[in-house]
């Protein structure tokens, strides 16, 4: 891995680090952002094609492997891989037991899917960080004839904040959903309105609850992709090593075999995290006072 000798260091970090964005350009219609300011100028409702790909595609491989694991389980000697997934679910199972005090059948279900796509999604970031961006530069060139500068690629969904927010606020609807259903709309707005100084503190009562409340899907994306997004930038920069001579790749493999080791677990920590406070929020959301 080694940044291009036509291009400087931070433009290769910069290439590395934007999405391949396809959306309506105010000058040419809907089209593949060619640099990062055509990127910007397409606005919100632009769609960061590599992270949705890798995101759903993710979730289908994550899909298949626990479905041919459940067809194929046994009571009697059982496979490496139905011991890897028996692993996984008891620990998710625990978690739930262990910060869930509710009755929702879907708790444990919801935590095994956000723990185990999480973690896929983070473990992109092992793959060396040129593999699959020159593959899909070579695609491009080839195929369809663009400028390989003008490919991105990144393959890591969880250093796209679009993908932590969309994650984050898909709980965040959960919690309210369960909220209003359980204790109803009034006691979830009393919730917000009187606690924890009752009716005289109402004003201060409703600024601590709401941003309380509103925190909660902020923290959890930023912490998702604030780690991730360090980490895949650190491994860039070693990669940039590769560049600068025998000795300086010589150190720089030695970094990447060491910070590869570190962040295995940062990405089992993180996935863990995610999980965990979505358990959290949902048990806050089904206490009803």
């Amino acid at each position: 891995m080694s940044a291009e000798a036509s291009i400087t260091s931070g433009e290769y970090i910069k290439h590395h680090l934007q999405n391949m964005t396809y959306g309506n350009h105010p000058e040419g219609g809907w089209m593949f952002a060619q640099t990062a300011e055509q990127a910007k100028e397409m606005g919100f409702w632009a769609f960061h094609v590599d992270s949705l790909g890798w995101s759903f595609g993710l979730a289908i491989v994550f899909f298949f492997m626990f479905r041919s694991v459940a067809k194929t389980a046994t009571t009697g000697v059982p496979s490496g891989f139905q011991n890897f997934a028996e692993m996984i679910i008891d620990f998710v199972n625990d978690s739930v037991r262990g910060s869930f005090s509710g009755k929702n059948d879907i708790v444990a279900p919801l935590a095994l899917t956000v723990f185990a796509w999480v973690f896929l999604m983070n473990m992109m970031d092992l793959i060396p960080v040129d593999w699959l961006p020159m593959l899909a530069q070579w695609v491009g060139s080839t195929f369809f004839g663009a400028d390989p500068h003008h490919v991105f690629f990144k393959v890591v969904p969880s250093t796209d904040p679009n993908v932590t927010f969309g994650m984050a606020l898909g709980v965040f609807w959960l919690m309210l959903y369960y909220s209003i259903k359980i204790k109803g709309v009034d006691g979830f707005f009393k919730e917000l309105a009187f606690q924890p100084f009752g009716k005289l503190g109402m004003p201060v009562n409703l600024v601590l609850e709401l941003v309380s409340l509103i925190s909660k899907p902020i923290s959890l994306a930023l912490r998702l992709f604030g780690n991730m997004y360090a980490g895949e930038t650190i491994f860039i920069l070693i990669a940039i090593m590769y560049s600068a001579g025998l000795a300086t790749g010589l150190f720089g493999g030695v970094l990447q075999l060491g910070w590869a080791i570190f962040h295995i677990l940062i990405i089992t920590l993180q996935a863990f995290i995610f999980m965990t406070l979505t358990i959290v929020y949902l048990d806050m959301a089904h206490q009803d006072h």
